[in-house]
């Protein structure tokens, strides 16, 4: 149902775009040297089990490996040796060695976001000062779309077309959209039998352990994050181990956009480590 929903989406976001006077743009030519690149090529699927060490080098700088842990971008607990390979899903080759997550790096985000939200700024801010920070993430995402794009491309395989013309877009709006419900939240009085006062408040549930695969990472992304922000939450976000690289940039945008330390935390690692230890941590009040 999930990936109906998101085909329906892209398709009327390409075909608005398609069709809009601007559809003439210089992401386009980003789109044709990147096609150029893979011209001639089988498609082949994808396995984590061959591992390529041999690095190529992307159209596009690949500025952010590290987790991003209380604001700031680390190696793993273990050391920086400990990574995976990210791969150009067309070649096989690698194109970039991401850190590797286990139960310390794990714990250690985990950590950052219930401090976040116990002690930290964020749940002293108002609603729209939260939405204020989702408005700019998503003007940073307009500003940046072709450096997204060509990630997305790049690492997870799919059409350039695709990534620039349908799901940037749809990424900037769920993140306004969900602004947009920020300060829009609210509780309600009931009436109640006798000398009684019956009133619903609706609170931040706390630490998010958010898990996001591989098929659309940008787009489940703000499914996911936008409205846990909104809500007043902080996360613990894990990516797919074989597309890591846009949810890293998107952090990045988040710290430009304001958003305080340790209130959107990434790692990136393997499920039966990383995603087992964050699903089975205990100061993690909801995952999804």
């Amino acid at each position: 149902m999930a990936a109906r929903r998101i085909s329906s989406l892209l398709s009327r976001s390409l075909s608005a775009y398609s069709a809009s006077p601007s559809s003439a743009s210089p992401l386009l030519f980003h789109g044709r040297v990147i096609h150029g690149r893979g011209e001639g090529r089988t498609i082949r699927g994808f396995g984590t089990n061959a591992a390529v060490e041999e690095l190529v080098t992307p159209p596009v700088k690949i500025s952010y490996t590290q987790h991003l842990i209380n604001g700031q971008f680390v190696d793993s607990a273990s050391g920086n040796c400990r990574t995976f390979p990210a791969y150009d899903p067309r070649t096989e080759k690698v194109i970039a060695h991401v850190a590797e997550a286990d139960a310390e790096d794990v714990d250690r985000a985990v950590k950052a976001a219930r401090k976040a939200f116990d002690e930290g700024p964020w749940p002293k801010m108002t609603a729209y000062e939260r939405s204020l920070i989702l408005l700019r993430f998503a003007d940073l995402v307009d500003k940046h779309r072709d450096e997204l794009a060509a990630l997305e491309t790049w690492n997870n395989g799919k059409p350039y077309e695709q990534a620039a013309k349908a799901e940037l877009p749809s990424l900037a709006r769920l993140f306004r959209y969900y602004a947009g419900w920020a300060d829009k939240i609210h509780g309600m009085t009931m009436p109640a039998d006798g000398h009684h006062h019956v009133q619903t408040l609706h609170e931040p549930i706390g630490v998010a352990g958010q898990i996001i695969p591989w098929n659309f990472p940008l787009i489940m992304f703000a499914w996911k994050v936008g409205p846990a922000l909104a809500c007043g939450n902080t996360i613990v976000l894990k990516t797919a181990e074989q597309t890591p690289l846009t949810a890293l940039y998107a952090g990045k945008l988040f710290q430009e956009a304001g958003l305080p330390p340790g209130v959107l935390n990434i790692v990136s690692g393997y499920g039966p480590t990383a995603g087992a230890a964050l699903a089975s941590h205990m100061d993690v009040d909801k995952v999804n």
